[in-house]
């Protein structure tokens, strides 16, 4: 069963994406992202994935009054958390976004048509952007255990 199948921590292997603005595939935060994506036996999800390379910044103010520093952090990072539930007919998850870096997601639920190769989940996506639609592919690993 997909429920089962999911649970765990995977690590980011690819992510490409083709918008309806622009014609072709295209990698949103470069070829070599990385990131991971949880999913826990009680319900819960959380993804992150970034951008390597990511500049510096010395020491972000939580006033909001450093704001360059605060987009340059931001510009390459995607994190969104929250309950997630899965339709096994349709081999989809159901992502319902309770925090996330996007606040146009909070309060939204994305579907993620899901398969699985072995070790390996495909996560298949179409969401909408102000600017169209966005279809997208990330495959991920499972993540080696931790030694105790």
């Amino acid at each position: 069963m997909l429920a089962d199948q999911v649970v765990g921590t995977w690590q980011l292997m690819s992510f490409t994406a083709e918008y309806t603005e622009r014609p072709g595939i295209t990698y949103p935060l470069g070829q070599d992202a990385t990131g991971i994506i949880m999913y826990t036996a009680d319900g819960y999800m959380s993804a992150q994935i970034m951008r390597p390379g990511r500049h510096d910044y010395h020491l972000l103010d939580s006033d909001g009054n450093d704001l360059e520093q605060a987009a340059a952090a931001a510009t390459g990072y995607l994190a969104y958390s929250g309950k997630y539930t899965v339709d096994e007919s349709a081999r989809t998850l159901h992502h319902d976004v309770e925090v996330s870096l996007l606040p146009a997601w909070l309060g939204t639920i994305l579907i993620r048509e899901a398969t699985f190769d072995g070790n390996q989940l495909t996560l298949v996506a179409d969401d909408t952007f102000p600017r169209g639609m966005v279809h997208s592919v990330l495959v991920w690993k499972r993540a080696a255990p931790r030694p105790q």
